[in-house]
């Protein structure tokens, strides 16, 4: 066998070994992968019931209700649709997690249209200050708009 025809079976060995390596990656990633859904998705899509899915949105205002349990939290997500996801979540919540706040959540949907989820993540806005600040009085200076900082 010639030189040249060897290197070009090495190549050819490399990069099936290389794509074989990426289809198991891919495989193995597929099942571990959430979704992401806002309320309006899942009332365009349907509800996944098979997977894990990550829901997001903002806390509707008056629908937190703690449980007796004390762990045990159910609210409302919604977004701009006038769809909502009911959510169930049992563990401690963030500091940060209140009404008209927003969330994501990852759990999975049950058949009766409930979240339920694993954990939750509060997010803020661009004008968070620790609550230590807050309750000093002291109020964020916004820094004035400059090439430097402009995003």
């Amino acid at each position: 066998m010639k030189a040249k025809h060897q290197r070009l079976t090495l190549l050819g060995l490399a990069v099936v070994a290389v794509l074989g390596a990426v289809l198991l990656s891919m495989s193995a990633l597929k099942d571990q992968a959430a979704y992401f859904y806002a309320p309006a998705d899942v009332a365009e899509k349907g509800i996944p019931l098979d997977r894990a899915v990550r829901i997001g949105g903002m806390v509707k205002l008056g629908s937190i209700k703690r449980a007796a349990d004390g762990v045990t939290i159910d609210f409302v997500v919604r977004d701009e649709s006038p769809t909502t996801i009911p959510v169930r979540f049992t563990g401690i919540a963030p500091d940060l997690f209140k009404e008209n706040s927003g969330v994501v959540a990852e759990g999975r949907f049950q058949p009766n249209g409930v979240f339920v989820a694993d954990e939750i993540l509060a997010k803020h806005d661009e004008n968070y200050m620790p609550p230590e600040l807050a309750r000093d009085g002291i109020k964020p200076k916004p820094e004035p708009l400059t090439k430097e900082n402009r995003t």
